[in-house]
């Protein structure tokens, strides 16, 4: 069986051959690059699984390459490296697409675990989502807006972030802490996850006065959340 092979992306040499020297040890096949021009040529060329994205690159920025990286490979799984305290960088990087973030410093374990978990979710990933139905209501992502009962509400960015995380990880429970890294742009260590459960309360009410026939998000009790059976993705 083929190894996983990893487009590990850093100017950093020392940091970059850590990163290289972990994933190898835990049995990835990689490829390098060094910054955002490289990122891109790799990206399209060396046939990677999964890119690791530094986001401050030499040449062009790891957000830019990003955005090219999605426009030609919109599957292909990315994970941003950002400083610590860099929140725009990370919201930025989730709104174009990117599957998580890791913030510097972080451990090596904790790398390899988040890598292995992003490999286990895209392969249910669709290539793009631009809209959910229930046959009654549909929610337009590109526009943010609700559309139903004979008119349109609009919805926030983190609602359709929302929801976009739930319907490319449809087949299984979302957890909150997973929603605060990835939607929010927070790390979810030592925070509340109750802001988690009143922006999905807002958002279930929104859809249901559009005059949802179904129950558009399912709760797993103590786990987290799922987009219901009923609701169709639209790519």
């Amino acid at each position: 069986m083929s190894r996983m092979r990893i487009l590990v992306v850093e100017d950093d040499a020392a940091i970059r051959r850590g990163l290289v020297d972990a994933l190898q040890f835990h049995g990835f096949e990689t490829i390098e690059a060094a910054d955002g021009v490289a990122a891109v040529s790799q990206a399209l060329e060396g046939a990677p699984d999964l890119v690791l994205l530094d986001c401050m690159l030499p040449r062009q920025s790891g957000l830019e390459s990003l955005r090219i990286i999605r426009a030609s490979r919109p599957t292909l799984p990315v994970i941003m490296l950002t400083a610590l305290g860099a929140e725009n960088d990370r919201v930025s990087g989730l709104s174009l697409g990117a599957d998580d973030y890791i913030v510097k410093p972080f451990s090596l374990r904790e790398l390899v675990a988040r890598v292995e978990a992003v490999l286990r979710r895209s392969p249910a990933r669709p290539l793009d989502v631009s809209g959910l139905s229930d046959g009654q209501v549909q929610i337009d992502l590109e526009r943010r807006v609700v559309v139903g009962g004979g008119g349109e509400t609009p919805i926030s960015e983190r609602d359709v972030g929302i929801l976009r995380h739930f319907a490319v990880n449809r087949t299984r429970v979302v957890e909150r802490d997973e929603l605060l890294r990835v939607v929010w742009g927070l790390d979810p260590r030592n925070l509340e996850t109750r802001t988690v459960d009143m922006q999905v309360a807002r958002l279930r009410e929104r859809i249901a006065a559009a005059g949802a026939r179904c129950e558009w998000i399912t709760t797993a009790r103590g786990k987290g959340y799922r987009l219901g059976s009923e609701v169709e993705v639209r790519s």
